[in-house]
């Protein structure tokens, strides 16, 4: 399947600052397939090590860290020798072994024509422990789910992705275009992003067997919570990952601790959620009540939204039932727009900017779902679930801050009205582009 990402593992290949690479991401977002893919198409050979299935490998690294030793003894025990500059290493979930993780260093310092690739499911949680990394000596590449772009793609409609990217100018897309793309998003919401969902139903067609997959894939994030989170967070892991649902389906959508269980106080469950985002299969979204660059110095460490990293996993974990994606507009309604809006959270994290913020006024009485950082500009986005463009929240935005532009996502045709940008929302990925464009013709 075509990724985004391969580009970059291009670009690092042939870059004159490549280090060893950590290649981070959630459990399933198909970070073996990338790379493997990579170095069939792009080296002579590959030598791929699991360090979670063949726990052996770990023994190569005991002695010392010495890379010239350990690639000789890597490649007897391989069968092949390990040549450097046409030769590809692969440490997969190299998070299970420490002494392999830290080697990178001196992969980097001594061995530097050797090119080498580790992948891990949790690095996230490993690098939070002190020491557990090389500082510096690694570049850093993160895969996500599949965006919407990708499964476009995926399920042989790359003429509409090709098409969305050559647009120039905000007005309508023909309607037999639009009509098309709005149901190709419906499909999406409910299938989401995981690679072996988006497979099997670009493949079959069967969404019954597509919900299975991703419950599959939610029972290895529980078995993963109860293999290497500490024993003490494993019940607080799983309530906080049941909970988002319920959470999102809120009028504000605003994360609540009391909302887990009667009692239940910040300080007892933030280690449960940075394990989570750590893992990266949730997605945190600070609130600020400014709108200045960076955004990051005016966020409210308290006051959070969180998002499932993948939308259709986001349905599975809510139930929702599986003849939705054939009933016309209601998935996008449902819970509250939830599933909507944990789509575009996940387009941004993907396709857009990595960190995610969204206003609320002083008062809690307006709020808007996004705030984007543009070339030290501040972009405000709202997303709507369906058809009605009203929002007094965008217009109290304007009101008090006076961007350049205004952008709001929604099941609308694109369209430049006055200083709002209604981009389509199976669109939203080229956010960036069209506020540029829309801020000019304004």
């Amino acid at each position: 399947m075509n990724r985004r990402l391969y580009k970059r593992l291009v670009e690092w290949k042939s870059s004159r600052r490549r280090k060893p690479l950590l290649l981070r991401g959630a459990r399933q977002t198909g970070k073996t397939f990338l790379l493997r893919e990579f170095g069939r198409e792009r080296y002579d050979r590959v030598h791929y090590c699991n360090f979670e299935e063949d726990p052996r490998l770990d023994s190569l690294f005991e002695r010392d860290l010495d890379p010239r030793r350990i690639l000789g003894e890597l490649g007897l025990y391989l069968g092949n020798g390990i040549r450097p500059e046409c030769d590809l290493i692969i440490f997969d979930e190299v998070q299970t072994s420490n002494r392999a993780l830290n080697s990178l260093k001196y992969f980097q310092e001594q061995a530097g024509e050797f090119h080498v690739a580790a992948a891990g499911s949790l690095l996230g949680v490993k690098m939070s422990t002190p020491g557990s990394f090389p500082v510096g000596k690694v570049n850093f590449l993160d895969l996500h789910p599949m965006s919407f772009m990708e499964f476009l793609d995926a399920v042989g409609k790359s003429r509409y992705r090709s098409m969305l990217a050559a647009l120039v100018a905000p007005e309508p897309l023909t309607e037999v275009f639009h009509a098309d793309l709005v149901a190709l998003l419906r499909t999406y919401i409910f299938v989401g992003g995981m690679p072996e969902a988006v497979k099997h139903y670009a493949e079959t067609g069967n969404a019954v067997e597509v919900r299975e997959i991703q419950r599959e894939i939610l029972d290895s994030y529980v078995l993963d919570f109860a293999k290497h989170a500490p024993t003490s967070d494993i019940p607080k892991l799983t309530l906080i990952w049941n909970s988002i649902p319920r959470h999102l389906a809120r009028e504000n959508k605003k994360f609540v601790f009391a909302a887990l269980k009667r009692g239940a106080r910040a300080r007892e469950y933030e280690n449960a959620l940075t394990w989570l985002e750590g893992a990266g299969i949730i997605h945190r979204c600070h609130a600020t009540v400014c709108a200045r660059v960076p955004l990051e110095h005016y966020a409210d460490p308290a006051c959070f939204k969180v998002y499932a990293l993948d939308v259709g996993l986001l349905g599975a974990l809510a139930k929702s039932p599986v003849d939705m994606m054939v009933r016309g507009q209601q998935l996008f309604n449902e819970y509250e727009g939830a599933l909507v809006e944990n789509y575009v959270a996940q387009q941004m994290v993907s396709e857009i900017q990595p960190e995610l913020f969204y206003w609320r006024s002083k008062g809690w009485k307006a709020e808007l779902d996004f705030l984007c950082e543009f070339d030290g500009k501040i972009v405000p986005l709202e997303v709507k679930a369906g058809l009605n463009p009203k929002s007094k929240s965008l217009r109290s935005f304007n009101d008090q801050f006076h961007p350049d532009v205004l952008c709001r996502t929604s099941l609308l045709n694109l369209k430049l009205d006055g200083k709002t940008c209604n981009l389509p929302l199976y669109a939203v990925s080229q956010l960036e582009r069209f506020a540029e464009i829309a801020s000019r013709a304004s």
